[in-house]
């Protein structure tokens, strides 16, 4: 059985990371070139990044039959740019993610922000460098360069883009949570449920940079769920690991995935600090009480919908 399950994997997973290699090969030639042509460039890792991400998702979704309950997509635009916060669980979130981004058009645009450490990691730092993607520390002084040469790419080259945050800056985990809560009641905050507390400094830079890139239109708030089937029951907020959402078939007999959206027009959103940060507490309360209803679910025995 494992023998099997290994040649499976290969199958599908050698062609993709070959395709993996290649991309970046050719997006760290880009680099010298995109200098001088910044916008060809740009449109090019573009398309080079849609075919990467694009075949992951296959063997996601179709190979090992991830079933992703969308709700509130409906509500998207197409090729609409935008910036986008979300919960984190775990690695697999990318693909609830690249879910909307496939249904409105912008899969090759998606700009994520990753760790700097990653600029380091031959082909694959330099491939993501080259993509415009945002390496950050998470130390707002230390990135403030980097975030300059994002934000030129938009406001300056208008270029189209979802640029994502996972606004939390770490996993959820029980633990994590408990210390979340700790500093929410330290600070009178509020604590969200199923969630952290989200870090305001990097998302009320993107809004207040982005507000002057006429084509950035909205800020789109996604909620990640999942659920495991367990001896006892359904297991909220149990995700498979990013190596299992690629080695294990059927998925969907024994994970839910769920994503949610809510778009809001950038222009409506408040432009002080002290506002935009308590907009974001805002979101993340709703998140949490709408992963409560989730987790209800779960213990009702009631299926997960589209809202």
């Amino acid at each position: 059985m494992q023998l099997r399950l290994a040649l499976r994997s290969a199958l599908f997973m050698v062609p993709w990371l070959t395709h993996l290699l290649l991309a970046n090969i050719i997006l760290c030639a880009l680099l010298p070139l995109s200098a001088l042509f910044p916008d060809l460039c740009y449109t090019a890792s573009s398309y080079i990044a849609k075919s990467v991400w694009y075949g992951i998702q296959q063997v996601f979704t179709r190979v090992n039959r991830a079933d992703i309950v969308v709700s509130g997509a409906e509500s998207l635009n197409e090729n609409e740019s935008a910036i986008v916060v979300s919960n984190h669980v775990e690695w697999t979130d990318f693909y609830l993610i690249q879910e909307l981004a496939l249904r409105t058009g912008m899969l090759g645009k998606c700009r994520w922000f990753a760790k700097q450490q990653l600029k380091s990691v031959p082909f694959l730092g330099w491939g993501l460098w080259a993509m415009g993607m945002p390496l950050v520390s998470r130390n707002w002084t230390a990135d403030q360069k980097e975030m300059d040469r994002v934000f030129r790419g938009a406001v300056q080259r208008q270029w189209p883009m979802w640029l994502i945050s996972f606004t939390e800056a770490t996993r959820y985990t029980h633990a994590k949570h408990l210390e979340a809560e700790a500093w929410c009641k330290a600070h009178s905050k509020r604590v969200p449920q199923h969630t952290l507390y989200p870090r305001a400094k990097g998302f009320i830079a993107c809004c207040q940079n982005l507000a002057k890139a006429p084509q950035m239109k909205a800020v789109y708030d996604v909620t990640i769920a999942y659920a495991r089937k367990g001896i006892n029951g359904w297991q909220f907020q149990q995700p498979p690991s990013f190596a299992e959402s690629l080695l294990v078939p059927r998925l969907d007999e024994e994970w839910r995935f769920f994503v949610h959206v809510d778009r809001h027009p950038l222009e409506e959103l408040p432009r002080s600090s002290e506002e935009l940060a308590q907009w974001l507490e805002d979101r993340w309360v709703e998140k949490g009480e709408r992963l409560e209803v989730l987790r209800q679910k779960l213990v009702k025995g009631m299926p997960w919908e589209a809202a």
